[in-house]
């Protein structure tokens, strides 16, 4: 018989998502084991920018980053020679603060806080499938050496592959936005540079006198003598689907000031690829005793593409309704209903803003669209600083600004996701 393994919990992923969760599960006193199916330190495509809902939910987790590289806003470039200079916003919800850090570090970071918090993280895990009941009901999962991992609730944290999820027919949303990252590592002296960046505007040679890519660019410093360099692009450009990511990644940069460092004479590694699930594009987040957490769940921003907050926070609210759900009694009519109150607590949290996002999309989906906002839009008082404001989701719950009224007023005014 195969060798089997109980806990409270089982989590699938050791990515921020599923170490969020479990650490949370742990300070609630629950056995977790977490299943991760690669080997630390491993590399995900990513933009390795925090913003501040990230350190937010850092913090919270406890977790050391006094020694991670900060920054204090963003730089905006769009339309015009010279950049929009948009610090994070002193709120009382959200430190003022940024950081980047490598995905490879990041997530080793995070497992090795679960580990010292008592969680069971066994790496190397390849995991095929869930495990059913008599009922359809998920009461664990089957691992590719015949390990059966088996506890009462089963976290999906398994990124945007959501194999889990498809297991129990949990099919992506064709209506919500898809997009895709490319990235690369550069030999930089901009490394320790206190701004992370973003190109509204991606041309393939000098400003106004080349061809208008679509998509966003990003240059956002590492401070260890590298910067991690990307664009995206959603499924709302025309473009998407016909073009080589990568090769429109090395157009764009071969536009940048060759004292930069982008070039591949400075390039670490290969570039990276991978889908960015948006919006929640896999509903619903709770089935038969599965749950459903950061991009596993499409818990990207539609606006930014930023995940890593989200995976982070869904992370957390998931443990709240688990530990509440497992207090209750597993199995129990009362634990159901803990696990089924997942989704809206989503929804209540980031619904509006996402369909926001979906919407956003859809209108800045043509490079000319994106100019034209660049050129027109951006320039008026304000507006440059409630667009930075509303794409990265950085409001406080009592709306302490103006800036603060005018997003939910606009939240207000949109169906949730």
């Amino acid at each position: 018989m195969a060798e089997s393994a109980e806990s409270d919990v089982v989590v699938v992923g050791a990515g921020p998502a599923g170490c969020a969760v479990a650490c949370h599960l742990r300070a609630a006193g629950l056995a977790v084991t977490v299943l991760e199916k690669a080997v630390f330190p491993r590399e995900k495509v990513c933009g390795d920018g925090l913003t501040p809902r990230a350190v937010r939910e850092l913090d919270l987790l406890g977790l050391d980053f006094s020694s991670w590289k900060r920054n204090v806003g963003l730089r905006i470039w769009a339309g015009r020679p010279y950049p929009y200079l948009l610090p994070w916003p002193e709120l009382k919800d959200f430190p003022p603060l940024g950081l980047t850090r490598r995905r490879a570090d990041l997530d080793q970071s995070l497992a090795d806080h679960a580990l010292g918090l008592g969680a069971t993280v066994l790496q190397g895990v390849a995991v095929t499938g869930p495990i059913l009941d008599a009922s359809g009901r998920v009461i664990g999962v089957r691992a590719k050496d015949g390990r059966r991992f088996l506890a009462p609730v089963t976290v999906a944290a398994d990124g945007g592959s959501a194999r889990l999820a498809l297991a129990l027919g949990l099919e992506r949303r064709p209506d919500r936005p898809l997009g895709v990252a490319v990235r690369a590592y550069f030999q930089s002296p901009r490394s320790d540079e206190d701004w992370i960046e973003s190109w509204l505007e991606l041309w393939d040679g000098p400003p106004g006198r080349s061809h208008l890519l679509p998509g966003y660019g990003w240059v956002f410093p590492l401070g260890d003598g590298r910067c991690n360099v990307g664009l995206g692009l959603t499924d709302t450009s025309p473009a998407f689907g016909r073009t080589d990511y990568r090769q429109l990644l090395r157009r764009w940069l071969a536009s940048t000031p060759p004292q930069w460092g982008f070039t591949p004479d400075g390039q670490e590694g290969e570039i990276g690829s991978g889908a960015l699930p948006l919006g929640f594009n896999r509903p619903p987040e709770y089935s038969r005793g599965l749950v459903l957490v950061g991009d596993a769940a499409g818990l990207v921003s539609p606006f930014n593409g930023e995940g890593v907050s989200y995976a982070l926070e869904s992370g957390r609210l998931a443990a709240g309704h688990i530990a509440d759900a497992l207090a209750a009694g597993a199995g129990s009519a009362a634990a159901e209903r803990a696990l089924a109150a997942y989704p809206r607590s989503l929804r209540a949290r980031w619904g509006r803003h996402f369909q926001l996002g979906n919407g956003f999309l859809r209108l800045i989906g043509r490079p000319e669209i994106m100019r034209l906002s660049s050129r027109w839009l951006l320039p008026l008082p304000g507006v440059a600083t409630l667009v930075h404001r509303a794409l990265a989701n950085l409001t406080d719950q009592r709306p302490g600004d103006v800036y603060d009224y005018l997003i939910h007023a606009l939240r207000r005014l949109t169906p949730s996701a």
